[in-house]
């Protein structure tokens, strides 16, 4: 065992007590108490450099626990999700600087790490042309940060089982509290739709949000089951507890995520999956022209007087089917506002986190609603819609590659392996990612903290599979 030099622990503490008392006497003389934490953020920081795992573990757990924060009218974040993925990133990007070999080679040149770096130099270069510089640099700094705390720091973990099902056990347990609290809340106010949204506050900014990162729990508690053989039944009640949060959340989007994640199990168990999501991407494309063509769409507008806000769910999913709830028709709104702004910019689109300084004047008045004023500054309600929109046509189709191609490998994972514990952790990440997809078509939610964490993560993971268990296997099945 290799003694500390009792030298060198000695300047440390003199160095930290140093630091310590001036930032007390700083923030005594200027007023401004929150200087005094500055000597723990090192401290923080330098434990951090030695337990940079336990940094991301944390992470982790936190993720369901984040709340929205606004430092101004413009300037926001989420706590304490984004400063603890801001020193995941930072520490990862020290480490790599400090040891190029962190990730080895073979790992640069796998197909899904080519195309998010193309992903993501093109959103740089979206950045250049962006109608609002400030506005998108904010966006590639997150996106940065993102990246790096969901990808590629998990790429040093994830190459061992345990730390994979590690991740997984504590955004279990993180998520099932919070919904139990959320479940409890909701009881006392009546398990109604109306007060949902008061029962996920503050943790989630409404029933959409929560819905859509509780029904990504499911594929998760499932290959737990699969791969357990002593908890069977309590998780079989913990997937109980779930549906029946999901079922109380009235969330629409998250309803049919859950649908198509059961379909998307049976489509990747039969090697399926893929072809089917390229043929719904041509049949989505072959619509919106078909919508498009001698103003078919306006057939389909609403009228103004009747499309409304329903407290009574039954009410609600009434007016759903018979376009007259106000946040469909206002979805129709926006889409198709989308829709001619992309025909305007779709090289380069109008640079990311744009959408709401440029949209208005493509609206449509026949489909304007009660809330069109957009006074919580929302977005197109797309994902990708959205990134045509800011990222021009050739952006969109690089998500799509991307997209797409997780889910090729998800499913060609599945089939190649023998191993349960990579198998199940293949499908599981297909199902959930086929969730995430379907709850984005209604939403944008992989900007978010909570359902783009997950996303991300899930690529990181099928990127780790398959590099180990390539090495593994001979052949392609």
């Amino acid at each position: 065992m290799i003694k500390a030099n009792p030298y060198y622990s000695s300047i440390h503490f003199f160095i930290l007590a140093a630091i310590f008392l001036l930032s007390i006497g700083y923030a005594t003389y200027l007023g401004f108490d929150w200087i005094m934490l500055i000597p723990f953020g090192i401290l923080f920081f330098y434990f951090g450099w030695q337990n940079w795992s336990f940094i991301f573990f944390v992470l982790i757990i936190l993720l369901p626990w984040s709340i929205e924060y606004n430092f101004t009218t413009t300037l926001g974040t989420d706590l304490p999700d984004e400063p603890l993925m801001l020193l995941t990133a930072g520490l990862f990007l020290l480490n790599w600087i400090y040891n190029p070999g962190y990730l080895e080679r073979p790992v640069w040149k796998h197909p899904l790490v080519i195309l998010l770096l193309l992903h993501f130099a093109w959103i740089i270069f979206s950045v250049i042309f962006s109608t609002d510089i400030l506005i998108s640099l904010k966006y590639l700094l997150a996106k940065s940060w993102y990246l790096l705390a969901f990808v590629f720091a998990p790429l040093i973990l994830f190459r061992e089982k345990k730390w994979i099902r590690l991740s997984a056990l504590l955004f279990l347990g993180s998520m099932i509290t919070v919904t139990l609290i959320a479940l409890f809340r909701h009881y006392q106010l009546g398990l109604t739709f109306e007060t949902i949204n008061k029962a996920v506050a503050p943790f989630f900014r409404n029933h959409v949000n929560y819905s859509a990162m509780l029904v990504c729990a499911i594929p998760v508690l499932v290959a737990c089951w699969q791969l357990s053989k002593k908890w069977r039944l309590f998780l079989l009640a913990l997937i109980a507890v779930v549906l029946i949060a999901l079922f109380l959340s009235f969330a629409r989007g998250a309803w049919l995520a859950l649908v198509v994640g059961a379909i998307s199990y049976l489509l990747i168990s039969i090697r399926k999956m893929f072809v089917v999501f390229v043929v719904s991407i041509i049949l989505i494309i072959a619509a919106i022209f078909w919508l498009s063509r001698h103003d078919r769409y306006l057939e389909y507008s609403h009228n103004f007087r009747t499309t409304i806000f329903h407290k009574d769910f039954k009410q609600h999913l009434a007016a759903t089917y018979q376009l007259k709830d106000v946040s469909t028709a206002e979805r129709f709104n926006r889409w198709i506002a989308g829709v001619r702004m992309v025909g305007d910019r779709w090289e380069y689109g109008y640079g990311p986190g744009s959408f709401y300084y440029n949209y208005k004047p493509y609206a449509i008045p026949v489909f304007k609603t009660w809330v069109s004023k957009n006074e919580e500054h929302s977005t197109v309600h797309n994902y990708f819609l959205l990134t045509a929109i800011e990222q021009g046509l050739p952006g969109l189709l690089i998500f799509l590659l991307l997209t797409g191609a997780m889910i090729f490998y998800a499913e060609k994972i599945y089939h190649r392996i023998e191993d349960k514990f990579y198998k199940v952790a293949a499908m599981a990440c297909g199902v959930m990612l086929m969730m995430i997809i379907t709850v984005n078509f209604l939403s944008d939610l992989i900007e978010t903290d909570k359902v783009g964490s997950l996303f991300f993560l899930c690529l990181a993971c099928l990127i780790a599979i398959d590099r180990k268990t390539y090495q593994t296997t001979s052949n392609f099945k």
